[in-house]
């Protein structure tokens, strides 16, 4: 490692590999299947320790108003699904900012549901590695990874242990964000401290919320509308015996 390296912001900051988390069982999440990161840029160069690269599909969960009108830096060499899984949630989150991370974690699962739904459907048909993104990495993916994994029977620890690692990241997202500084709608930077970090208790909060169902968050999959075959699908294609 140079010196330099810490500090380039020529390519993804915030970017890992799902694989290898321990399961409530006896098998562990197979590397190469799901990814998490910022936002791409233009111009970044390939990451360096991914199992494949470039994905075969990217999610990106960013709204319409972040978004320029260029294509996206990953579509010439990855299928991209624009799924931004708050922009229904906008009028609301506008009138009245949330007031935490946990509160807004919360609305994402009760008022976007057949976003999150979606989002899981591309990472059961994709046959290859799927990125799921938003800006920073951190708030919207992290629901969204956090719903993935704990469907796939993911310890929740480990989930958390997953979710809070972007905070080692953060100053250099910041940086990448500063050349287009992009929030989640409604989100006050000012006044939510919590922006620029990953709590683990926000992410708990989302974890908790699904294991309430029946099922876990496989079972609030299938109450929002995904199939029973598609969250074994998704099992299987997640998950490895471990040694």
């Amino acid at each position: 490692m140079t010196d330099q390296e810490p500090n380039a912001l020529d390519g993804l900051v915030n970017l890992r590999d799902l694989g290898g988390l321990p399961t409530e069982g006896e098998a562990i999440t197979r590397p190469g299947v799901l990814y998490r990161s910022d936002a791409p840029h233009a111009g970044d160069r390939a990451p360096a320790g991914m199992p494949q690269w470039p994905p075969k599909a990217v999610v990106d969960l960013r709204d319409t108003v972040e978004e320029d009108e260029r294509e996206h830096p990953l579509a010439p060499v990855s299928r991209v699904y624009r799924i931004p899984v708050l922009e229904d949630l906008r009028t609301g989150l506008g009138r009245e900012p949330s007031s935490s991370l946990r509160a807004l974690y919360e609305r994402l699962l009760e008022g976007a549901s057949k976003r999150l739904v979606e989002v899981f459907r591309v990472a059961v048909e994709t046959d290859g590695p799927v990125l799921i993104h938003c800006a920073a990495g951190k708030d919207r993916t992290g629901v969204v990874c956090a719903l993935l994994a704990r469907a796939a029977g993911v310890r929740s620890d480990a989930i958390v242990a997953d979710y809070v690692s972007t905070d080692r990241n953060m100053w250099r997202v910041l940086q990448r964000l500063a050349v287009s500084p992009t929030l989640p709608p409604g989100v006050d930077r000012e006044a939510v401290s919590e922006l620029i970090s990953a709590p683990a208790s926000a992410i708990e909060a989302v974890l908790a919320r699904l294991d309430e169902n029946e099922g876990g968050a496989a079972g609030w999959l299938q109450a929002q509308g995904a199939g029973r075959a598609d969250i074994t699908r998704w099992q299987q294609r997640f998950l490895a015996v471990s040694d």
